[in-house]
């Protein structure tokens, strides 16, 4: 029987962020990796499904075959869906969409260009490097303001733990240090700790030959 779900995925911030959701949904889903070396992601099939040509895409084939592109978007559509990590007020919503939105607009896209520069640039800039290093920072400094007041962004923990939790993981490997950031520091450990988490980071598996996976969630490591 297939699955409810496909995730078309590959190993990035963006990416996770989805796993992670159904992870802590606890909902199957199948996985199919988006290989970038094969330039999957721009093939007229996988296009049709996500206009923009990116990853992730979720197919939800429940009442028939409905894809949904941007990781932002997607979270959301989970979250209504299963009426999970969301609050239903209109300000619990509002609360958790603006520190969505502040992850989307803010702290993906410094971070990513901060990562472009400072680790894949054939020419190495270093006002870039610096420029988006330092964007990235700040925005690490009104994270940690914001969780010196709350353990979670929105308060309690929501869909904009997932998406902001991938990418600060990954301060290091766009030379950004968290030291002085204790709440920032906090929040990682916390989010971290949580099962759901672990098991999301780890889609999609490891594949040593680069090549498609198509695996169902069972198949992962629980």
């Amino acid at each position: 029987m297939s699955q409810p779900y496909t995730l078309h995925t590959a190993a990035t911030p963006n990416g996770r962020k989805i796993s992670i959701m159904l992870e802590e949904l606890d909902v199957p889903y199948e996985v199919r990796v988006v290989s970038f070396k094969e330039a999957e992601q721009k093939q007229p099939d996988y296009v049709r499904l996500n206009p923009n040509g990116r990853i992730p895409t979720l197919v939800d084939h429940e009442g028939g075959d409905f894809a949904i592109f941007e990781s932002g978007a997607i979270l959301l559509y989970l979250a209504e869906k299963h009426g999970r990590f969301m609050p239903s007020d209109a300000r619990g919503k509002s609360l958790v969409t603006q520190w969505l939105m502040f992850q989307m607009a803010g702290v993906g896209p410094m971070q990513g260009q901060a990562g472009v520069f400072y680790r894949y640039a054939e020419e190495k800039i270093p006002f870039a490097i610096h420029r988006y290093q330092n964007e990235t920072k700040r925005l690490y400094g009104v994270l940690d303001r914001r969780l010196g007041a709350v353990d979670y962004l929105a308060g309690d923990y929501s869909i904009a733990d997932m998406a902001t939790y991938p990418w600060v993981v990954g301060h290091d490997w766009v030379g950004v240090s968290i030291d002085g950031l204790d709440n920032l520091a906090a929040w990682l450990a916390r989010v971290g700790e949580r099962a759901a988490v672990q098991r999301g980071m780890k889609v999609p598996a490891e594949v040593s030959d680069g090549s498609r996976v198509d695996t169902a969630r069972s198949l992962l490591q629980r």
